[in-house]
């Protein structure tokens, strides 16, 4: 019996003490707490680090992307060139990652915010979309930033693989067809026309037979000027080599006093 009480007090002055029968420390509930509380906020913090780190790689890669194709079409003087593909690009890939992290963290659809990024980027694609002297232009320009925008949602879902491919095909379709059109005269042109002369009749009359000679019209028509002296401004919509006939043959023209171009507008 007295071993038996002995043990008990012993038991008793140990937990007293903060110690079991094996020596080991036993920790009362304040400091048990403080532990589990630190274990989380540890664990809490690599998480966060290893999700920012993730994050920052993406959006990083998504700019990169983004810049590349941006510089070639600010190289080509387009209207949308590096800073705007890579806002675009590097915009899609942070709604991208937000759409999944507010979701994880909220609850709801993870793709909700990132399905939004389409027709966002349509209304943006339609302001590039301009006409310019009866022509429509701007389509090659709307056309790249809806591909831009998707690049960057595949950068944004970790799909760098995905996302690095279409990169390469873009460039390599906006820098060589782009040649290959120019090279074979598969691209159009509209080219404004000014023309001087003796009588608006006369100006007109004798264009319109250089036009016929290469199977194209006149666009536009604005004539000014007064009695002795008339200047008329026309466009014509053509490829590169009809539109070198023309002006070749207008200044053969001996009816014209002088015979100019305003500029042209390459279509996309």
């Amino acid at each position: 019996m007295l071993p038996l009480v002995t043990m008990h007090v012993n038991f008793c002055r140990q937990m007293a003490l903060g110690r079991g029968f094996s020596g080991d420390k036993i920790h009362s509930p304040p400091q048990k707490l403080m532990l589990d509380l630190r274990h989380s906020m540890d664990m809490l913090g690599s998480h966060m680090g290893t999700v920012l780190s993730r994050t920052i790689a993406r959006l990083v890669v998504a700019a990169i992307l983004g810049g590349a194709i941006g510089l070639e079409r600010q190289l080509r003087h387009k209207p949308a060139g590096l800073r705007t593909n890579m806002f675009i690009c590097f915009g899609a890939a942070m709604f991208t990652v937000l759409s999944d992290q507010l979701a994880g963290g909220m609850g709801g659809d993870h793709t909700r915010v990132a399905a939004q990024i389409i027709p966002g980027i349509g209304f943006i694609g339609a302001g590039s979309i301009l006409h310019a002297r009866g022509s429509v232009v701007g389509l090659t320009t709307a056309a790249t930033l809806f591909v831009v925008a998707s690049v960057g949602m595949a950068t944004g879902g970790g799909l760098y693989v995905t996302a690095i491919f279409a990169t390469m095909v873009i460039l390599i379709a906006l820098a060589l067809l782009g040649r290959l059109e120019r090279k074979f005269g598969m691209r159009s042109m509209l080219v404004t026309y000014e023309l001087t002369g003796a009588s608006a009749e006369t100006v007109l009359v004798e264009a319109n037979r250089v036009l016929d000679e290469v199977h194209s019209s006149m666009q536009a028509v604005r004539i000014a000027g007064s009695a002795g002296h008339v200047r008329v401004l026309f466009n014509v919509d053509g490829p590169h080599e009809d539109q070198e006939q023309i002006n070749l043959l207008l200044h053969q023209s001996t009816v014209f006093s002088t015979v100019g171009s305003l500029g042209a507008v390459e279509h996309e």
